[in-house]
């Protein structure tokens, strides 16, 4: 793992301040942070909470090369990642990013990308719990080599 890089699979509560300590740097003038978090309705239903399947190690390695990627396309940032794994209710924290960068759309530019990259190959899967009692898997990664990914607007 890179010195500018944390990549995390969690079963315990995931940690703003521990994120932003992280990226923390003298010659950084940005932080930004981004909070997923379990919301109480979806397509119509209303959900109790959602449990997360994550394949650990994998996982770790997707985030690990996420966010080596933003370090390619923005040189000089660092990178917070981590994804919960387990259940949670409503206003859980589900997923963690912190970048910094000397200076702000840097920061902006590369969250944005390691959220999307996440959404797109990261190996978790959702079951949501719904208040009727009923669950459903959502669908989610297929675990793929052709995914495509989100443009970052830097290749031109």
């Amino acid at each position: 793992m890179c010195k500018d890089i944390c990549a995390e699979i969690m079963d315990t509560q995931l940690d703003v301040h521990k994120a932003i300590d992280f990226v923390s740097d003298d010659a950084h003038g940005a932080v930004a942070t981004f909070l997923g978090v379990v919301r109480n309705h979806h397509q119509g239903k209303s959900v109790q909470g959602i449990s997360y399947d994550v394949h650990d190690s994998l996982a770790r390695e997707v985030l690990e090369s996420i966010c080596g990627e933003g370090v390619g396309f923005w040189p000089g940032t660092k990178y917070y990642a981590a994804h919960y794994k387990g259940e949670l209710g409503i206003g859980g924290v589900s997923v963690l990013i912190a970048v910094s960068s000397a200076h702000r759309a840097d920061s902006f530019d590369a969250l944005r990308y390691v959220i999307e990259e996440i959404k797109l190959r990261l190996p978790v899967w959702k079951q949501e719990h719904y208040s009727d009692g009923k669950s459903a898997w959502l669908p989610g990664n297929s675990l793929r080599e052709d995914v495509s990914s989100v443009c970052c607007g830097k290749c031109g």
